[in-house]
């Protein structure tokens, strides 16, 4: 049966093992009742549909399925975003790859790509930030892009280019003052990874061959000759996969090589230079 109160709502929740503040998000969500209000007043009634389409959420919740992809949307940076199971749930992680593009030194008028941009979290993160950029992204997936699409005509309507291209197959010649990329980077059967990422979001956006670095060998190969004179390529990877990653951009002859650490103290991004 429904639960007729939020108390009672959040009991089911409680009893089905959900954090306490995924259970008062999706209760806030569905039923359009403050959480402050949530929290002040337990006897609040709901109504039957509220109460029915909690009782789907948190079990799906309780299966695994994220919490942005039953609500629709992610915050990441200053913005908030649509996602659904199309798209990567941006994470805080990412983050660091973009607070790190918009310190390095670029032209005010820089060329920048987004490879793999999935939601268009990177992309847009950096168009906010910088009007002054123009702005490339690109996915291989027609329903990431869709997604991306519909975030940048309400974020940043005009300002990101979006391309249908497997990394820069669908470029010409062109060639930037930034490459961005979080890619797939992680190896099939990884014992590291969250079972319900593996079971909820997109395989082909998390998953990578030769042992989860493909993708990422792929964008160091080509780095030189996308690169403009002085320009950076950011990588974003696996927190193991730091020594390797540098091997990939030495070898690719690029330069003042470094690799950044997360909030958590792990590799998270590498960063390298084309010689100008």
């Amino acid at each position: 049966m429904p639960p007729k109160t939020v108390a009672a709502a959040l009991r089911v929740a409680r009893d089905l093992g959900l954090d306490r503040f995924d259970a008062e998000l999706l209760l806030t969500e569905c039923s359009g009742i403050t959480r402050s209000r949530l929290i002040a007043r337990p006897d609040t009634a709901l109504a039957p549909d509220s109460a029915r389409r909690f009782l789907d959420w948190v079990g799906r919740r309780g299966s695994g399925e994220p919490v942005a992809y039953l609500i629709g949307r992610k915050g990441f940076m200053t913005i908030e975003l649509e996602v659904t199971p199309a798209v990567l749930v941006p994470r805080p992680e990412t983050e660091l790859l973009v607070t790190t593009a918009l310190e390095l030194a670029a032209p005010d008028n820089a060329r920048v790509i987004d490879l793999g941009t999935g939601s268009g979290a990177i992309a847009l993160a950096v168009a906010v930030a910088r009007p002054d950029w123009h702005l490339v992204a690109t996915d291989l997936s027609p329903a990431a892009l869709a997604v991306a699409r519909r975030n940048i005509e309400r974020i940043a309507p005009g300002r990101v280019e979006l391309i249908c291209s497997d990394w820069f197959a669908e470029l010409g010649s062109r060639t930037f003052d930034l490459i961005l990329a979080n890619p797939p980077y992680i190896a099939i059967g990884d014992p590291d990874l969250d079972a319900d990422v593996a079971r909820h979001e997109p395989a082909e956006a998390l998953f990578a061959p030769r042992n989860g670095q493909g993708a990422l060998t792929v964008l160091a190969q080509a780095a030189p000759l996308r690169l403009r004179p002085g320009g950076w390529i950011l990588l974003e990877h696996g927190h193991r996969q730091g020594p390797e990653v540098r091997q990939m951009l030495a070898a690719a002859h690029l330069e003042a090589i470094h690799t950044l650490t997360d909030a958590a103290n792990l590799e998270r991004v590498t960063i390298a230079r084309r010689p100008a």
